[in-house]
């Protein structure tokens, strides 16, 4: 029905009254005209009661009959409004005045009420993610320049004062600072950042004014893609909300057919049986309360109200679903399967220990080590360098380096000559470790297996071709990656499993820490979308990725649901995914499905209620037992059930 309830609530009118102003003068005037009828006051005859109730009537009819004619003109007949036009009116022929009269009324006052619940959802929305600051302070020939954020270009600066929203996404160029990022990621525990690491347009500098270097156009910032994000959402409609618009196109001149036939098939039979009594006003008056109760009111607006409330329920958690369709989907999910670095693990590596050979001192085998890393912007070195500086030790950051592909570095430190890198480095150039071993190939193979079989990442160094030692370094998991699988496993999802290109020992002892049953490593992407093509053969299998990595945009796709962490997540990841985690947390995965099951059962419920109730009334209207007062509750009352049942997604934080 291109003109339901739920395009009249799209409209947004500004109005400098209340908009319960008419429907308030209609009602004092109904309450005013059935007192005077009561009281039988002399001069309230037939033609000033007309005239009374039509004056009551106008207020809350005429905006109905426009909308009316207006569905009429875009060849809408069928539209609710036209139903409540010819109910009402119909009323009035009969005599029915103030049956007419509340009619109109009841239903004006539930489309405001509507009206108001699906303004409060997409607010509700909006609020979360509206935060486009309006301009950006540049800093030009040391001149602040305030412009536009879409004018300013990457690689310019930017400043911050406390208190502020950053306009863009840019380069922490100050010293560490303090920032809010609710509205990206819906917590509230402020996050600290250290220079030259990204501060995203949107989180809101909470403790000294900041500079930045732009780098990315306004567009491309992660504000700007997760306005677009629930901008789009609400345009994939979910099952549910496609299924009440089809049925609606059909239902309602189902329904107004029946009501013509209430009155033709009564008049027919008199025909040829005349001892039957046919009285046109009594069955017009059955079919009144039949159109009346018809109108798909309660299941037009209410369903769509409930998907926008999962929307923004999900979004306080920060967790943005891309359409109401999602929502719906992501309640089948039987099987769950994680990438490993940066969904499970933080992707942040971390000295575990070192050991050094040949009477080398632990803090000389760490400056050597650091020292040729100082130059890489491999996440490995850049942990040895942190480790290097939290233990004090001086850097020498001149060093050149000789990078040898898929092996380490070589590099001249002091005058000798030095090796760091990977197990294979010392292999391929024959090097001992330990040192004391004459021979050679035996112990020097059982000593790299052992090295290769541990499931930390280990660099080891040589100088001037004798082993000095090694550092052992991890990828730690995430603070919440085992609560994560618990709460799936609460939620009676078991096929869990880790897809992921390290090795299989690291994949395998991850995967016993966190209580995960199957995991496969040493998957170059298109692996994993062979091993997720396998899992799909099985049609029983409802399958949710969960990854952050460009390499991981396949099998996002490929998914029936595809779920990206957003914070620090590739571009290619988050474009794909159908779901995103702001926040980086692995158990949003469980609360995105309990979101999404109690969507799903508040629309549901909503379904059958609309159906049940007014299906009881509409037989009962047919039947002559029903009469107006009841259709008002059948239409009106039940919409406004459903609407606030609806309601309470919104007003949720626990979908437990």
């Amino acid at each position: 029905m291109g003109h339901c309830s739920c395009n009249h609530c799209h409209t947004e009118r500004k109005r400098k009254v209340s908009p319960y102003l008419l429907p308030a003068i209609s009602f004092g005037m109904l309450l005013g005209g059935i007192a005077m009828q009561v009281a039988e006051a002399g001069f309230f005859d037939p033609i000033v009661r007309f005239i009374w109730y039509a004056l009551a009537y106008l207020p809350v009819g005429l905006p109905v009959m426009k909308e009316a004619v207006e569905s009429i003109r875009e060849k809408e007949i069928f539209s609710e409004f036209t139903l409540m036009c010819i109910a009402t009116l119909g009323a009035f022929y009969i005599g029915e005045y103030p049956e007419g009269v509340a009619v109109m009324l009841f239903y004006s006052v539930g489309e405001l009420f509507q009206e108001n619940a699906l303004s409060k959802a997409r607010k509700n929305i909006s609020a979360l993610l509206d935060v486009r600051p309006e301009t950006a302070v540049v800093i030009r020939d040391n001149e602040r320049v305030p412009l536009a954020p879409a004018d300013v270009i990457p690689g310019e600066i930017i400043e911050v004062k406390a208190g502020e929203r950053v306009p863009l996404d840019g380069k922490l160029l100050s010293g560490t600072a303090s920032f809010n990022t609710a509205a990206l990621t819906g917590e509230s525990v402020p996050r600290t950042i250290s220079p030259n690491e990204n501060v995203l347009a949107g989180m809101i500098v909470t403790d000294k004014v900041i500079r930045l270097e732009v780098t990315k156009p306004y567009n491309q910032s992660a504000l700007a893609r997760i306005l677009e994000l629930v901008q789009n959402a609400s345009e994939r409609k979910a099952p549910a909300e496609l299924f009440i618009r089809k049925f609606a196109r059909i239902y309602t001149p189902i329904v107004t057919g029946l009501a013509f036939l209430i009155v033709l098939i009564p008049y027919l039979y008199s025909l040829v049986q005349p001892d039957f009594l046919f009285i046109f006003n009594d069955w017009l008056y059955r079919a009144l309360v039949f159109l009346v109760i018809s109108c798909p009111c309660a299941l037009v607006i209410s369903i769509p109200l409930g998907y926008f409330g999962g929307i923004g329920a999900a979004s306080r958690q920060g967790i943005l679903f891309k359409g109401g369709n999602y929502l719906d989907a992501i309640t089948k999910i039987n099987t769950v399967v994680f990438d490993k670095t940066g969904t499970l693990t933080k992707g942040v590596f971390e000295v575990r220990s070192l050991s050094t050979e040949n009477n080398v001192p632990e803090k000389e085998l760490l400056r050597i080590i650091a020292s040729v890393e100082s130059r890489s912007n491999h996440p490995i070195a850049k942990a040895i360098l942190a480790y290097a500086q939290e233990q004090q030790v001086t850097i020498d950051t001149t060093i050149d380096t000789t990078e040898l592909a898929g092996y380490g570095l070589k590099a001249i430190v002091d005058g000798k000559e030095v090796l760091v890198g990977n197990p294979r480095l010392l292999d391929s150039e024959g090097i001992l470790f330990p040192p004391n071993e004459t021979s050679v190939s035996p112990y020097r193979n059982n000593c790299f297996i052992s090295m290769k079989q541990n499931p930390d990442t280990v660099v080891v160094c040589a100088i001037d071709r004798q082993y000095a030692g090694y550092i052992q370094l991890a990828d730690t998991p995430k603070e919440d990656a085992a609560e994560a699988i618990k709460q799936l496993k609460d939620l009676n999802i078991n096929n869990l499993e880790i897809l992921s290109g390290d090795k299989q020992i690291i994949v395998s002892k991850l995967a016993t820490q966190l209580g995960i049953p199957r995991a496969y490593g040493d998957l170059l992407p298109e692996g994993k979308v062979a091993h997720l093509e396998v899992l799909k053969q099985d049609k029983a299998n409802k399958i949710a990725f969960v990854g952050d990595g460009i390499n991981d945009a396949p099998v996002l796709a490929l998914s029936d649901i595809g779920i990206a962490m957003g914070g620090l997540g590739s571009d290619a990841a988050i474009e794909t995914a159908d779901v995103v985690i702001q926040t980086d947390q692995p158990s949003k995965v469980a609360t995105a499905i309990r979101i999404g099951k109690f969507t799903r059962t508040i629309v549901w419920q909503n379904i059958t209620l609309a159906f049940g109730v007014k299906l009881i009334v509409l037989m009962l209207g047919a039947g002559g037992i029903a009469t107006m007062w009841e259709a008002v509750f059948a239409d009106v009352g039940v919409a406004l059930l459903a609407i606030l049942n609806a309601v309470r997604i919104l007003k949720t934080t626990k979908t437990d």
